[in-house]
């Protein structure tokens, strides 16, 4: 054999090894954790969110029903959280395929995560704040303004969430890989 022919056979094994090791068949599987992880979690602080400032909001129904209404915003706000979760969980699935670069499962896998624990996080902070607040505002009406300020703040924890995913799914298109198969 010539070493021509060598080399040829050397460069064709090299470059299938990198292949393998850049498109391996498992790399989709951390794609779908993060599709799971952004859904899950977000559902998790979404139900926490709503169950806790529920209490509150019943509690209080009995001193001054005619609140009640609005002090059901606590729950809808908990509820956008689960909306995060969704949306970043479709944007992932729309990307899984049977092979694809391990950069971009991992990458998928990170931005579920980034979404569903900031949506947790959000969700803990909304049912703890609406409780609070629903009661204080019960008894004193003037403190619902300030309720609805705390939370908002703990409502866009959750968004920070969804930019940095929608983020880190961005990078995962660029530059990778091909993987045939």
């Amino acid at each position: 054999m010539s070493q021509q022919a060598i080399l040829s056979e050397m460069n064709t094994a090299f470059a299938e090894a990198v292949y393998e090791a850049r498109c391996p068949v498992y790399a989709s599987f951390f794609g779908a954790m993060g599709c799971a992880a952004s859904i899950v979690f977000t559902v998790l602080g979404a139900s926490y969110g709503t169950a806790k400032s529920a209490g509150a909001i019943f509690s209080s129904g009995i001193l001054r029903p005619e609140r009640l209404m609005q002090n059901t915003l606590c729950a809808i706000m908990a509820q956008i959280l689960s909306i995060y979760g969704l949306v970043a969980s479709v944007i992932i699935s729309g990307d899984l395929v049977e092979k694809m670069p391990l950069h971009q499962g991992f990458l998928q896998l990170g931005a579920g995560i980034s979404v569903g624990l900031s949506g947790l996080a959000a969700g803990f902070a909304i049912g703890i704040v609406g409780d609070a607040g629903v009661r204080a505002s019960s008894q004193q009406p003037r403190l619902y303004i300030g309720m609805v300020l705390i939370l908002i703040f703990a409502e866009v924890l959750g968004l920070y969430g969804v930019i940095v995913g929608i983020l880190m799914l961005t990078k995962s298109k660029e530059n990778i890989t091909v993987c045939l198969y």
